[in-house]
């Protein structure tokens, strides 16, 4: 009897429960989708899903009932601006090429995003590879060209084989090759894999990339909307901003237009990552403050700890402070506050983050992908990261935070490409807004997050000490002594301060400082 009495009641809570909808979930529905519009409504390996949720009638509107003067002069009604990084306006570059002179002309898609904790290009074309192609087919169109790349990066293996598969389905269905939909334009695209040079995601290094040629940046004494790949116009522009493409010309530039800020129009794709409670790839509006993406969609920082940073713009990008939480995120306004908009990564950090540590690791990013053409960047970045590890280290001298600053300024002058004049910014922006870490390691010799190994100490403290032993037990380097019922101890001298006593410790008995 009790046995059915339970059944009835589970079934009966079973029936009240519903599935909620999307936008009810605060991380959903806080966003708005134009980039990311068919992620998880269709299988991205169907074409006919694709076609069904309105896929290729924007290509069908910019052959039939669009010139291609038109094409161009609604993505510069629209002010889409590039989400690569630079955010130059799409429509003043397309307008570029369409005028230029030169056969043939050739349409690039960079998806060579190499920034840590980033992944922007790669969900769209693992979710929505078409919007891509449609997005490139408009803008052959629009320009005059008939053939296009996708430079993808070698360790995205899926999203290659899917575009493939796509790009496959395109040429089947006439939407690809000669005369598309029995008109008189044909346009083709073929895909070149990046070799895994960070670098080659610049204009210039990426051309020479699909040419055969080493990837490096190159000097820019001509636009590449008029001399390009082998010299010819060319338009590149990144995943994102192809991806945006369709649905302007399908609902207009003024739907575009009407979102945004008076400089940043439409939405802004970003990879939400780091210490946030929901990590995920998100898009809202151009505008948007950080406290809402953080607080609203990501959910806020883990554990109760307090929020310390946000790093966006990828590993040349800036670090900003909890005092702009209410910041306007657009190319403006990030540009303001020493950081950038970059591809769109967006690192969230906590009160354990170490800001000296964090300029350390961009810094010594930075310094392997640099191409080393330009000896400001490859010898500028190589000095300014033993500095910073002097610095993590307890060796830091009072005149390193001007040196740093000397440095940061004539990388960015000196340099070539945007690797090099963007690379000072972590050092930059963790200076101008954390300046008081940086002291507290060269004067007091103390990282204050407890992060730099050689600046903090692991000890025992007696009176939180339940001398159950799991320190002990869990040391790698065997540097605790401890007995049953005893008081364990760290020795000092064996401590190699990996920080696992500290992790392990459900009682707070292991100090850190």
């Amino acid at each position: 009897m009790g046995d059915s009495t339970m059944s009835k009641e589970t079934k009966k809570k079973e029936k009240t429960q519903t599935i909620p909808d999307l936008n009810s979930v605060p991380f959903f529905g806080r966003q708005i989708l134009i980039a990311l519009r068919n992620r998880g409504r269709i299988n991205p390996e169907s074409i006919d899903e694709y076609i069904a949720h309105d896929g290729y009638q924007a290509l069908a509107k910019g052959l039939t009932k669009l010139k291609p003067t038109d094409i161009v002069e609604q993505i510069k009604q629209s002010s889409l601006r590039g989400r690569g990084g630079g955010g130059f306006d799409t429509g003043r570059k397309w307008a570029s090429a369409a005028k230029a002179t030169g056969e043939p002309k050739y349409v690039i898609c960079n998806a060579d995003e190499g920034d840590p904790g980033a992944y922007m290009d790669r969900s769209i074309i693992e979710a929505d590879p078409h919007s891509v192609i449609e997005g490139m087919a408009l803008c052959g169109r629009a320009i005059g060209s008939t053939v296009g790349y996708v430079y993808i990066r070698a360790e995205y293996p899926l999203a290659r084989k899917i575009l493939g598969h796509a790009l496959e389905q395109a040429r089947a269905y006439g939407l690809l090759g000669e005369n598309i939909l029995d008109s008189d334009f044909s346009f083709d695209i073929f895909i070149k894999q990046g070799a895994g040079a960070f670098v080659c995601g610049e204009s210039s290094a990426l051309r020479a990339s699909i040419e055969g040629n080493v990837g490096e940046p190159t000097p820019k004494y001509d636009h590449a909307t008029e001399k390009g790949l082998w010299k010819k116009p060319t338009v590149l522009n990144n995943v994102e901003s192809f991806a945006n493409v369709p649905p302007i010309i399908l609902k207009g530039a003024q739907w575009f237009s009407a979102m945004g800020t008076e400089h940043s129009k439409g939405t802004k794709v970003f990879s939400l990552v780091g210490k946030i409670v929901n990590t995920g790839l998100i898009e809202v509006l151009m505008g948007t403050t950080l406290r809402d993406i953080i607080f609203e969609i990501g959910g806020g920082i883990p554990d109760g700890k307090a929020f310390k940073a946000v790093q966006t713009g990828g590993p040349s990008g800036g670090c900003i402070p909890e005092s702009l939480l209410d910041m306007s995120v657009d190319f403006e306004e990030l540009s303001k506050a020493g950081s950038m908009m970059g591809s769109g990564g967006m690192i969230v950090m906590d009160e354990d983050t170490c800001m000296v540590n964090v300029a350390k690791y961009f810094i010594e990013f930075c310094n392997s992908e640099s191409c080393g053409k330009c000896i400001s960047c490859r010898d500028g970045s190589e000095a300014m990261l033993e500095i910073l590890t002097r610095i993590s280290e307890g060796k830091g001298k009072e005149e390193d935070i001007t040196l740093l600053e000397e440095l940061s300024n004539a990388i960015k002058e000196a340099s070539l490409c945007g690797l090099g004049t963007s690379l000072p910014n972590p050092v930059l922006s963790t200076l101008r807004y954390f300046k008081e870490e940086y002291q507290e390691h060269i004067v007091h010799k103390r990282c204050p997050a407890g992060v730099c190994k050689a600046l903090i100490t692991f000890t025992v403290l007696e009176k939180n000490c339940t001398k159950c032993g799991v320190c002990f037990k869990n040391c790698p380097y065997e540097a605790i002594t401890w007995k049953k019922k005893e008081i364990a101890v760290i020795n000092q001298n064996q401590c190699k301060k990996c920080g696992i006593c500290y992790e392990v410790c459900k009682f707070k008995a292991i100090e850190r400082k």
